[in-house]
């Protein structure tokens, strides 16, 4: 594999003396550690993943966090402007359709799925030296980290991830047998990464209108019909819905199958990659159409279950998107803070300006909420795998709570990232237009926002109740906050403690009405902003943890879920609050207390 010359490309160091005064424009993150410029994710990380664990992964975190801000942050810029190219013949003739991608890309592919594993991190032992398989808590880490630099290879990393575990428990002993230890490779050329195509011109959100069909000829299944939007197009194999012959309409017809890039004698499968697709965002990595004409494929699981079993990989993408939405949101915080520190105006650093500060503050409290609801899904994805059926209800509603707030919140902070570095962040140099343009992804991939409103509300909620599992988990993350926190933090945990309650009971008004769907995204809003704040009141009673979650804790508070005149002027301690969480000094809970009290 060929890879980059370690050259700074778009990167170029300034002269010592500038006749041209670029010294005076702001710098940017390039270069620095992603992981040491995160004292959250620090100081959280001890909360959810074992001891062992964390002391052998830490030093992978930091080495990753190097990589996020140097080599990864140089490859990422130039692959995103060297996107993948289609070669649809060779040049006998011969239909051959394959990718050919820069290669700084092909140095990220390395870089991911061979330094760290990312693929097979939880599905076996061996990645990084380590003896076990890693938790998800610490998965979603590494994939925190590397996305701050490079969103578009997330999709391969995360649905090779996904689509291994849906193999290994719905596949067939010979099917896994035949494919796991391909998926499993720790070797770009043994390996065969996977994707999962659903999406059709008659059937996007609309997965019934699927219609892929599956004709089973001579003991082998073979696949008819055309996928609309394809992303990671030429992966080694992908997870396919389809309808086989005589199956009924509607989702009960879909089966799962396996579709191999290339069949067992090494020949191309019979389906074509029709073009790509020409992207706003996530320009790194190829997504295309497919046609398929009689491609063979293996079918996974039970015929009758196929969207049941694949929805397993969508709500496991979802959580991914999420962890990505957060990623990028950390990154956009990263360099607004760069851009307002840096920048001098009118004899002034930006940053000093009061508005430059609310603007900042509305960066910073969704960036730190996407972080703490993350954190603490994965852990209870770790206890739902462990048999914790209240956890396992809890995963239900929070995933799409996830996918929904975050990456709306993602094009917020992008936006507002990109206008506290001025005229620069909307210039392709600089990485504010890239994660702008990235963050869109985040609302249309894995269902709309409003699709995931309606899976929160209509179908966690008012089918499965999951609501109940949530609010008891997280009543108990308030108990210490209610009962041992010094005064004024038990009030805000009583605060707290009656907003969920109202969230919770939107929420069942709303599933249990269906002329009040148009509220689904307020009621589903609602449910994340007091998980959100319950979350992080309970991390700043946490030992090493920095009490100014607290202070996060309130402003998701007031911000989202408490009454306000828009006419009030801001109360004192507020304004204390605001000015303590721009300082960035870390504050203990005794300290962050005496701020929001109502004197000083």
């Amino acid at each position: 594999m060929t890879f980059l010359p370690r050259y700074g490309a778009f990167a170029k160091p300034r002269p010592a003396t500038s006749r041209q005064s670029s010294d005076k424009l702001a710098p940017d993150c390039a270069g620095l550690d992603f992981f040491a410029l995160d004292p959250g994710l620090q100081q959280l990380l001890p909360l959810y993943v074992p001891q062992a664990e964390l002391q052998h992964f830490l030093p992978h975190l930091q080495r990753l966090g190097q990589l996020a801000g140097g080599r990864l942050n140089e490859l990422a810029t130039v692959a995103d402007k060297h996107g993948p190219v289609l070669h649809a013949r060779s040049r006998w003739g011969e239909d051959e359709d394959w990718v050919e991608y820069h290669p700084a890309y092909q140095e990220m592919e390395h870089i991911a799925f061979e330094q760290f594993q990312f693929h097979a991190m939880t599905h076996r032992p061996g990645a990084m030296g380590y003896a076990g398989t890693l938790s998800p808590v610490t998965k979603y880490a590494f994939q925190y980290l590397f996305v701050q630099s490079e969103f578009g290879q997330m999709c391969p990393i995360s649905v090779s991830d996904t689509s291994i575990h849906l193999v290994r428990k719905f596949g067939s002993e010979a099917l896994k047998a035949k494919l796991l230890p391909r998926m499993l490779a720790d070797k770009l050329e043994d390996l065969w990464k996977g994707t999962q195509f659903m999406t059709e011109k008659a059937g996007g959100s609309d997965v019934g209108q699927v219609e892929t069909t599956a004709r089973l000829e001579g003991g082998e299944w073979r696949l008819f019909g055309e996928k609309w939007f394809s992303s990671h197009v030429d992966a080694d194999v992908a997870l396919i819905l389809a309808r086989p012959e005589g199956a009924p309409a509607g989702t009960a017809g879909l089966a799962l199958f396996a579709m191999p890039r290339h069949c067992e004698d090494g020949s191309r499968n019979s389906y074509r990659i029709v073009r790509l697709k020409d992207k706003l965002g996530t320009r790194s990595m190829a997504s295309g159409e497919l046609r398929l004409d009689g491609a063979f494929a293996y079918l996974v699981g039970d015929p009758a279950q196929g969207l049941k079993q694949m929805m397993e990989q969508v709500n496991l993408s979802r959580l991914s998107h999420a962890v990505r939405a957060a990623a990028m949101m950390r990154r956009c915080l990263n360099e607004a803070q760069q851009a307002a520190r840096h920048r001098q105006a009118f004899g002034h650093r930006v940053q000093d300006y009061p508005l430059m500060q609310r603007q900042l503050l509305k960066i910073m409290v969704p960036t730190e909420a996407a972080l703490s609801m993350t954190l603490a899904t994965a852990d209870v994805m770790a206890q739902g795998y462990a048999g914790n059926q209240e956890a396992q209800a809890a995963l239900r509603l929070l995933t799409p709570l996830l996918k929904l707030r975050t990456c709306r919140d993602n094009i917020t902070v992008a936006t507002g990232a990109m206008e506290a570095r001025g005229g620069n962040g909307y210039i392709e140099d600089f990485v504010n237009a890239r994660l702008v343009r990235d963050a869109h992804i985040g609302v249309l991939w894995e269902g709309t926002s409003n699709i995931n409103a309606l899976d929160a509300i209509s179908r966690a909620v008012r089918k499965d109740k999951a609501h109940r599992s949530l609010q008891a988990l997280l009543q108990r993350k308030l108990a210490p906050v209610q009962t041992q926190a010094p005064h004024t933090a038990r009030q805000l945990g009583q605060a707290l403690g009656q907003a969920l309650e109202q969230a919770v009971a939107l929420a069942e008004a709303v599933a249990a009405r269906p002329e009040l769907e148009a509220e689904v995204r307020r009621a589903a809003s609602a449910l994340y902003y007091a998980s959100a704040a319950v979350l992080l009141a309970w991390e700043s009673t946490q030992p090493g943890v920095d009490g100014r979650r607290l202070l996060l804790a309130d402003a998701v508070l007031r911000s989202h879920l408490l009454p306000a005149d828009p006419l009030a002027p801001p109360g004192t301690a507020m304004q204390r609050r605001d000015a303590a969480l721009l300082a960035g000094e870390p504050l203990s809970l005794q300290q962050a207390n005496a701020l929001l009290a109502p004197q000083a």
